[in-house]
């Protein structure tokens, strides 16, 4: 081949290598990652326990708890509580939750970054502490149902930070743990995807403070989805 040839064709094979992807499927959690929903969630539990006269979680308790299903939350974030009242407590949970439902939004660049990544060819998937219908109803609000290829709730498998949500996604997409990044604003989802062998970025813009996810050693660390969407194209 001639020296020019053999130029364009090794710059060729450069550029295809340094644009190749290295990960198939980017995994969001929604609440305090994708929804800025962590003011009314915490504020949420706080108010159910008024009303049933049991102890007020702090903030940080009540915090601390986002990402996990609702009921195991409520036993972290107010253990005293018999068990025969969780189910209570939960339905004042969502009595309060939902009645600040129209308030919440999306994050800053959070949308537009989906899209792109969508656009790119990227698998994506929510892996939330929700429940089904709780997920369904604010991906269908949000009109972003259409740019997930999987979803997996706290009450389809177990919560955060068993592996499980991040395990059964892979299964369904047939994908493999190296070829996977998990996105999260808590300790429990990055220590899910350390559970699962996946790696993590954590966005700092949610629920747990950054030296705690600092700690579960992130691949990355951004303050938000500006810097998500530029660290994205540079690195996934």
């Amino acid at each position: 081949m001639p020296v020019i040839g053999m130029f364009f064709f090794w710059q060729m094979n450069f550029h295809e290598s340094e644009m190749a992807k290295r990960y198939d499927l980017i995994v969001f959690d929604w609440d305090g990652t994708v929804m800025d929903s962590t003011a009314c969630i915490a504020s949420s539990i706080q108010s159910a326990c008024r009303d049933l006269d049991l102890p007020v979680p702090s903030d940080e308790a009540a915090h601390y708890v986002i990402g996990m299903g609702l009921v195991e939350a409520l036993r972290h974030a107010v253990p005293e509580v018999d068990e025969s009242n969780y189910d209570a407590l939960a339905q004042r949970y969502r009595y309060h939750f939902l009645a600040q439902d129209g308030k919440m939004t999306l994050f800053a660049e959070a949308r537009e970054t989906i899209i792109e990544l969508h656009g790119k060819g990227y698998c994506l998937a929510v892996a939330t502490g929700k429940n089904r219908n709780g997920l369904n109803r604010v991906l269908a609000a949000t009109e972003m149902t259409s740019y997930f290829h999987s979803t997996r709730t706290a009450d389809q498998t177990f919560s955060k930070p068993h592996p499980a949500m991040l395990l059964e996604i892979m299964d369904e997409l047939g994908l493999t743990a190296e070829r996977v990044l998990m996105v999260g604003d808590t300790t429990h989802d990055l220590q899910m995807a350390l559970n699962a062998g996946v790696d993590a970025v954590a966005i700092t813009h949610g629920a747990h403070p950054e030296a705690q996810l600092r700690a579960l050693n992130p691949i990355a660390m951004v303050d938000d989805f500006v810097e998500l969407r530029a660290w994205f194209r540079t690195n996934a």
